[in-house]
């Protein structure tokens, strides 16, 4: 195994660029997830990745060996990645056991041996009772099962995912996310996950490459993500939070309270944009006056939409409800400047 190296990755359709200057360094055996907006290239970087589309430029590399350039491209079969896909691609003809084993038939291996292999990755699934069943027989989770057992059992280097929960329903993601998980730690093998969610991505995946119009915006772990969005489109994408324009005089990234404070109530000044999460903010008996716009219920807490003076808007969490056009003061307890978006 080794790491997989996309350099300068470009790949366009007609006048459009889909994927622009994309370079990344995955680590071998993390778990990696492409994360953005419908249209933001992340599929596209994918299909070339699994070789069922060709790059325009640049460069991509499994260690030592390049799979792709402008004027090579390795075809899928020769790659050893393993991908599933969000329609799970089962042949509806075609047991279980028989989707499953489909890779190895196509290695010519036989007998005793495939049937091992076969058994063992459905055991990996969960799914080995299932092995004589027809794919129209299965839930959506069991048939995204065996299309992870499909791809368990070619042993691939890297396991390539688009969408693959796109079309379960919630509880069931909940559970099929625990199977990627595990799928994972047996395999060892390099993740790489396509997906819209960013609860999804930050649940599963230990760096997230975050995508917008084709271009990478930010690389990191979801905790970095989270806490420290390089832009103001990055801040909105990744999580709740609210980006506030404020006089900044310090030059520290994190803001406190008292900076928070004194920049918003200043007129004059060079303003700049600042994250702040709802988690930060407090509805107080002092500070900041503001103006409720929303109060929506999420079971343990209210998620409250707030309006302040000059207009801008900013998210708290609230303990009880708050009505519409209340009246309440707000404490902001720190805040993340960000690069100009």
């Amino acid at each position: 195994m080794a790491e997989l190296i996309l350099e300068q990755l470009h790949k366009r359709y007609g006048d459009q660029t889909v994927v622009s200057a994309l370079s990344l360094t995955i680590p071998q055996g993390a778990f990696t997830a492409l994360l953005g907006p419908s249209g933001c290239g992340k599929t596209t970087t994918l299909r070339m990745l699994a070789g069922l589309e060709h790059l325009d430029s640049g460069r991509l590399r499994l260690g030592s060996r390049v799979l792709a350039d402008a004027q090579h491209h390795t075809p899928p079969e020769q790659r050893n990645m393993g991908m599933v896909f969000q329609s799970y691609a089962l042949w509806p003809h075609m047991t279980v056991a028989e989707n499953v084993g489909y890779p190895l038939k196509l290695r010519k291996m036989q007998g005793a041996a495939r049937e091992k292999k076969i058994q063992a990755a459905l055991d990996v699934v969960a799914l080995g009772e299932y092995a004589q069943r027809s794919p129209q027989q299965l839930s959506g989770g069991q048939r995204q099962r065996v299309a992870l057992a499909r791809c368990l059992v070619s042993e691939p280097e890297v396991v390539l995912l688009d969408e693959p929960l796109a079309n379960l329903d919630r509880h069931l993601r909940a559970t099929m996310e625990e199977t990627f998980r595990e799928f994972h730690r047996r395999t060892g093998a390099t993740f790489v996950y396509v997906t819209h969610d960013q609860a999804e991505a930050m649940a599963l995946a230990s760096d997230i490459a975050v995508l917008h119009q084709g271009e990478l915006m930010q690389w990191g772990s979801p905790q970095q993500l989270y806490q420290h969005p390089k832009s103001a489109w990055v801040a909105r994408f990744i999580g709740k939070g609210s980006v506030l324009s404020v006089v900044v005089d310090d030059a520290a990234p994190l803001l406190e309270s008292h900076a928070l404070h004194v920049g918003l109530a200043q007129a004059d000044g060079f303003r700049q944009p600042v994250l702040v999460r709802p988690e930060h903010v407090q509805v107080a008996d002092s500070g900041i006056a503001a103006q409720i716009e929303s109060c929506v219920y999420q079971g343990e807490r209210y998620l409250v939409q707030c309006r302040l003076a000059d207009g801008q808007r900013v998210m708290a969490f609230h303990f009880a409800p708050l009505s519409r056009d209340q009246r309440v003061f707000l404490r902001l307890h720190q805040g993340w400047r960000l690069e100009a978006a």
